[in-house]
């Protein structure tokens, strides 16, 4: 008794495992914006003249006559010798959704490898060869837009790497009622430079072999994860994990959460500019303001979460659906309001704040909900979780540069409705089938001799 209480609490913002979190943080921070910077540079990259579609074709107007009275920044930016390109909003959807294409092609054997070889090493690569693609993508768009793609996509297989690893980390050093906090400080965001320099260097793949972690922070870990332990790897149960529900509730809600969020990040700019009439400067500006909300509804939505879980207010379950409601139904409000309010600028940066905000409240959801229902292989199938939520990213990139090309109002208002019926489907799937139990071909099975 004396022994278990002694490891029941440990320090914890002065503890190794929140600093695990927050050089987490940083570095999916440096990664987001590396995926995003493009969204907000190509506004002044694109010829306006070759995007009819960004404004209702049926005015037959000028994009420059439409933005006279409020666009000044963009004017000045065109006049100063800057490279413009001509890139359709086709060719934009495809430019975005280049990067998802990379991801996809590494998380399944990323995610496997690195349960198996240890996550330190291909997290930290990934980092760094992300960043340094992201030096050269302004230099590779002179050599046309090929090239752009294929940087895109090399950087995406960088950055799946990076992704997928953090769960086979958090397996081993989160404790199942710190997970919603901790997996939610770290992914609430030449950064990514010194990310890669303390993550070789401070970073362990588990808190065993740390040599600076104290013992009581170790004992606390390896008790709370005590019915969890780990043994021999086998081989991966890929039948059982096609017949199990409960994961395929996991999928759909990625594939629903990631297609509006897609949106968001690569559409946002590109809508603000084109729907509120402002300026470059503005848009980036307003472009930040729902990531920073995004980044305060994970880590509040994490506490909140764990709060629950360790006073016993909710079971796992109902906390897992709780959220993974939260996250799906009320984004899909806003998005469907966002048509309608259009004519008023100050509710629909309020809207646009509040989908991502309210959207990342999947993270205390089905997005840790691997590590509930088979922590021995999370980062494998967070591989194939994101997999699927990467497929949606790449469609709903597609389909957006597609519609809006056609007509911008209804293309717009499309768009959303859309989204909001993607992410209904996926709230009732997982509100069906969803589980927070370890199945049975995920549990620890002891070899006994007679």
């Amino acid at each position: 008794m004396d022994e278990k209480t002694s490891t029941r609490k440990s320090p914890e913002f002065c503890s190794l495992r929140y600093g695990l979190a927050l050089i987490m943080h940083f570095s999916n921070f440096t990664m987001i914006t590396q995926r995003v910077s493009l969204s907000i540079a190509i506004i002044a990259m694109v010829n306006s003249t070759q995007q009819p579609g960004l404004f209702n074709n049926s005015t037959e107007r000028p994009l420059a006559f439409t933005f006279n009275h409020s666009n000044r920044t963009i004017k000045e930016f065109n006049t100063a010798e800057v490279s413009v390109y001509e890139w359709s909003p086709e060719t934009q959807g495809i430019i975005f959704s280049s990067i998802n294409y990379g991801i996809i092609l590494t998380l399944i054997p990323s995610g496997y490898l690195a349960g198996i070889f240890g996550a330190k090493q291909m997290l930290g690569a990934g980092l760094l060869v992300s960043s340094l693609l992201t030096l050269f993508t302004p230099l590779t768009a002179d050599f046309g837009v090929i090239l752009v793609i294929v940087i895109r996509t090399v950087q995406g297989m960088a950055q799946g790497m990076a992704w997928t690893g953090q769960f086979t980390i958090w397996a081993k050093w989160a404790p199942p009622l710190e997970r919603s906090k901790l997996t939610s400080i770290a992914g609430s965001g030449s950064i990514g430079c010194v990310c890669c320099f303390l993550w070789f260097t401070v970073i362990y793949d588990d808190p065993l072999h740390h040599p600076c972690i104290s013992i009581r922070e170790k004992e606390h870990i390896v008790s709370s994860l005590a019915q969890q332990s780990s043994s021999p790897r086998r081989s991966v149960p890929i039948k059982s994990m096609v017949r199990c529900l409960p994961l395929w509730a996991i999928f759909t809600g990625f594939f629903s959460h990631f297609w509006l969020c897609t949106i968001i990040i690569t559409y946002l700019p590109t809508y603000i500019s084109s729907v509120l009439r402002v300026n470059i400067r503005d848009s980036g500006v307003l472009s930040s303001l729902p990531f920073i909300a995004a980044a305060s509804c994970t880590i509040l939505g994490g506490q909140l979460a764990d709060f629950l879980l360790s006073r016993n207010l909710l079971r796992l379950i109902t906390v897992r659906k709780l959220f993974s409601s939260l996250g799906l139904l009320l984004p899909s409000l806003c998005a469907v309001a966002l048509p309608f309010v259009a004519s008023s600028y100050t509710t629909t940066i309020i809207l646009l704040i509040l989908i991502p905000g309210t959207s990342n409240l999947c993270d205390s959801g089905f997005i840790i909900n691997t590590l509930d229902v088979a922590p021995r292989y999370a980062s494998f199938l967070m591989g194939i979780s994101r997999g699927f939520g990467l497929i949606a990213g790449i469609i709903s990139s597609t389909a957006t540069g597609f519609l809006i090309s056609q007509d911008s109002v209804s293309g717009w208002r499309n768009v959303f409705f859309l989204a909001a019926a993607v992410n209904m489907f996926g709230l009732v799937f997982y509100l069906t089938f969803g589980q927070a139990e370890i199945q049975h071909w995920a549990k620890e099975r002891t070899l006994t001799r007679l």
